[in-house]
């Protein structure tokens, strides 16, 4: 099963919606990916505005 990513907030989905914006506007097609585990603590999720951990993607398309 490939993965999947949100086009809006670039979070892994597992399913057919996402569970941090409610959309279902999925991709396959993307590039990089940023694991963010604990999202308060993290400068980079800070400067990306990311409130919740788990695995991003850093471009899709």
């Amino acid at each position: 099963m490939k993965k999947k990513y949100c086009k809006s907030c670039k979070i892994l989905v597992k399913g057919s919606s996402c569970t941090v914006c409610n959309g279902s506007d999925l991709t396959e097609n993307f590039q990089g990916r940023l694991f963010i585990t604990d999202a308060n603590k993290s400068e980079i999720a800070k400067k990306l505005e990311i409130k919740s951990s788990g695995e991003y993607a850093i471009k899709v398309r």
